[in-house]
């Protein structure tokens, strides 16, 4: 959760429901604190020793711990960071512990770094830095680099574009980083980023509740250093909130 707490339910508990459906308050399916609000959904299958889980947090923390740490996990949840006051945790990633981790921020700068520059903490740590950040920046995205994929970074104004990752370079954890998109009065700030593949496809969802679905091959792959092309068309007062890939086939 936003909070650095992890808890654990089985997929059978939800209950399936049709696309237009409401669906359950998370509240009646997890022991969640007033505010307390989930950013990251991983699913897991045994706690392998040699996995772990990636973290980052708005203020561009970082931190990995082995998955055998989340074993024991009780239905009220534990600690998986230990935040700072004014932090929240935003992403949370399954890795191998031999991945290249990029973190996105809503002003358009990422970072590559390598996760064996992160060394595995317990529960309890904070982390460490994953990317400086410029005063009133924050992070928005995180994901794992992958071969034959691009970056897909998206604004609030739907704007978006896919960019090749050869063109963002690795370099030492917590540096400032590259232009990842050329943030404008027009577009509004970066809501999102994410590792692509061209057989996927992205849905965005606004502040109204619209959603739009469309292939991950028809956005343009274009340079770091651009603003994008419009992705999807908004009303005065409504902005894109979030985005969501999925496999084809779902």
């Amino acid at each position: 959760t936003n909070r650095g707490r992890v808890y654990h339910l089985k997929a059978y508990e939800i209950a399936e429901a049709s696309r237009t459906a409401k669906g359950t308050a998370i509240i009646n399916l997890l022991q969640l604190e007033k505010d307390e609000k989930i950013t990251a959904v991983i699913q897991v299958k045994g706690f392998n020793p040699d996995a772990y889980l990636f973290m980052a947090t708005k203020k561009g923390i970082v931190k990995k711990t082995s998955l055998v740490e989340f074993k024991n996990l009780h239905k009220g949840g534990l600690n998986a960071i230990n935040l700072d006051d004014d932090d929240e945790l935003i992403g949370v990633k399954f890795t191998d512990g031999e991945r290249d981790m990029i973190l996105g921020t809503k002003w358009g700068m990422a970072i590559v770094f390598g996760e064996d520059d992160v060394r595995s903490m317990g529960r309890a740590a904070r982390g460490v830095k994953g990317i400086s950040l410029n005063d009133g920046d924050e992070v928005i995205g995180m994901d794992t680099l992958s071969p034959n994929a691009e970056v897909l970074t998206v604004t609030a104004e739907g704007y978006g574009k896919r960019t090749e990752t050869s063109e963002y370079r690795a370099q030492n954890r917590g540096g400032k980083g590259l232009i990842n998109l050329k943030v404008t009065e027009k577009t509004g700030d970066v809501i999102g980023l994410r590792v692509v593949h061209p057989d996927q496809e992205l849905m965005l969802i606004t502040t109204e509740g619209i959603v739009i679905r469309t292939n991950i091959s028809d956005i343009s792959v274009i340079s770091r250093n651009t603003q994008g092309v419009k992705l999807m068309s908004t009303s005065e007062n409504d902005i894109v909130a979030s985005m969501a890939v999925m496999d084809q086939k779902n």
